[in-house]
């Protein structure tokens, strides 16, 4: 029997340092796979090179303003109303001062188109922000048409009074 029992202790050793030592490795290679995953991270995203130069963002040129002579406008309204009045100080926003300066020649055939279009609003079309976000679109759909190839970027109010 002490045979046995030094045979079984003997033939438990190998066996039991087998699957012991795989365990021992398997954690081994997930530790250093995780260090080194971990490492790898930080040098890819995490460090700063002291040495990096950053490209500056081109300088944007503010953008140059027209201004359109002032207008006042009667509005259609219906028979037995009263005459309503609409009082109009526009700014065209174009990119370049050169832009600025080419429309300028061009600024009785804006005005005319501007007067025109008015002239058929109905003070019920200017009601609220919807009827003046409108009347912006339609103004520099209008003036983009007048004044090509060059192109406004957006009609601006600086006074619009309807009386």
């Amino acid at each position: 029997m002490a045979d046995n029992e030094a045979e079984g202790s003997a033939g438990e050793t190998p066996e039991g340092a087998g699957p012991k030592s795989k365990l021992k490795l398997i954690i081994a290679v997930v530790a250093v796979l995780l260090i080194g995953g971990g490492g790898a991270t930080w040098f890819f995203f995490f460090r700063h090179h002291g040495e990096e130069v950053h490209a500056e963002a081109p300088v944007a040129k503010p953008p140059s303003f027209v201004e359109v002579p002032d207008m006042l406008i009667n509005l259609i309204g219906g028979p037995g109303e009263r005459v309503q009045y609409l009082k109009v100080k526009v700014v065209l926003e174009v990119k370049e001062e050169k832009q600025a300066e080419a429309i300028k020649p061009s600024m009785p055939r804006v005005t005319d188109i501007f007067q025109t279009y008015l002239r058929e609003l109905r003070p019920t079309d200017l009601n609220g922000s919807v009827g003046l976000f409108r009347l912006k679109e339609e103004l520099t759909r209008r003036v983009n048409a007048v004044i090509a190839p060059i192109q406004v970027n957006a009609v601006l109010f600086k006074e619009i009074v309807v009386q």
